[in-house]
């Protein structure tokens, strides 16, 4: 045999193998490119929050709820206003006073604060004396939740002229605080 006859010989059998390898590949690649897995696929959009809002409206914002000169033995001055939990959480209100009391004798200026509608006083005392008992706790307040609250300030009938010209001023601050944190489940 010559050196040509036996390449002649020698490239079928080399055919043989690599024929069937090839079709083997080619055979893998339809079976993986097919189709023929399982797929699944999900989608939660449009996760978002939102923060709440903690505001307060005033019926008297930057003004006064009573004032009144020339206020005699046995005179009661009331003045009201409303207070108004105008966000959209809910939250503890408190009330607190920075006054002076300028009477003689003090306990002969006496103020009386009421919520509207209820006979109870919220507080009740000497002018001045709210600032030393501390903010009042008035509750957690709802959302939209309005209080109206009534001031009546009183010059004792006992009053002497030891009281004549005096002045007693105080300001109020209603202070509102969100509730606890809460988790939500949803």
């Amino acid at each position: 045999m010559t050196a040509t006859a036996v390449a002649a010989v020698s490239r079928p059998r080399r055919y043989r193998v690599l024929v069937p390898l090839a079709g083997l590949a080619a055979a893998a690649a339809l079976a993986v490119g097919s189709g023929a897995d399982f797929t699944s696929n999900s989608v939660n959009s449009a996760n978002a929050y939102t923060t709440g809002t903690l505001t307060q409206a005033n019926s008297k914002a930057n003004s006064a709820i009573f004032a009144l000169d020339n206020l005699k033995p046995g005179d009661t001055l009331n003045g009201t206003v409303t207070i108004t939990n105008s966000g959209s959480l809910p939250a503890t209100f408190k009330l607190s006073e920075t006054a002076t009391n300028g009477f003689t004798t003090k306990s002969n200026l006496k103020l009386t604060i009421t919520e509207a509608g209820s006979a109870t006083p919220v507080w009740s005392g000497t002018f001045g004396d709210l600032t030393t008992a501390g903010p009042k706790d008035l509750g957690t307040w709802e959302a939209g939740a309005a209080k109206t609250f009534v001031f009546s300030v009183t010059l004792a009938q006992s009053a002497d002229n030891t009281e004549q010209g005096k002045t007693a001023t105080a300001t109020y601050s209603w202070n509102a605080v969100q509730t606890a944190a809460v988790t939500h489940d949803r």
